[in-house]
């Protein structure tokens, strides 16, 4: 039987249990009442000390609107490897026609992420107004080489090779490479 607890614990079901629970705001006392368990019956379940039976699953599963299949869609990996050559590009026009810029997932296996990681490759900027965008959440960037010239609301900050800066990405911001030479960045944005 121990074998079954160990497979199951591969899936990180208290771990799914627990982030459900939390991204809703709800403490056990109320999940317990929603659900007709009780709230040391669902802490153990969390704390992986049980393993829930499939009954008790579904009850959970129908409070929070998720099937099955979301507690055992894909084991839980203790790491997740993106190979040079598996990494996806994304090149960004921001409304024009050239490509202002281009974004290669870094971390695009892994797994409910709790950031996004990418290298950009910045091209020469675009004639007229920079093209601007925001997005929930915060924005690192550090740049690898080049110079780059990154708006932020109102202000512009000019980055050479080796800085980096770390900002709301709910303000609108742009891009620039600055200069003749190759521009690249790791960036990384948390929701």
């Amino acid at each position: 039987m121990s074998d079954v607890s160990e497979e199951l614990r591969g899936y990180g079901i208290g771990e799914k249990l627990r982030r459900l629970r939390l991204r809703k705001s709800m403490g056990l006392v109320e999940l317990g009442r929603h659900t007709k368990l009780s709230p040391s019956l669902l802490s153990r379940i969390e704390r992986g000390k049980m393993c829930p039976t499939l009954p008790t699953l579904v009850r959970v599963a129908t409070v929070f609107g998720v099937g099955l299949e979301f507690f055992f869609g894909a084991k839980r990996a203790a790491a997740s490897v993106v190979r040079r050559d598996e990494r996806r590009q994304f090149p960004d026009r921001l409304g024009g026609k050239k490509v202002a810029y281009r974004f290669e997932s870094l971390d695009f296996k892994a797994v409910e992420r709790k950031m996004n990681a990418y290298r950009a490759e910045f091209e020469p900027a675009p004639t007229g107004k920079l093209p601007t965008h925001d997005h929930a959440g915060s924005e690192f960037l550090h740049v690898l080489r080049g110079v780059l010239a990154l708006r932020v609301g109102e202000e512009e900050h000019v980055l050479e090779e080796g800085d980096s800066i770390y900002f709301d990405a709910s303000l609108s911001h742009a891009y620039r490479r600055v200069g003749r030479g190759p521009c690249e960045a790791i960036v990384v944005t948390v929701p």
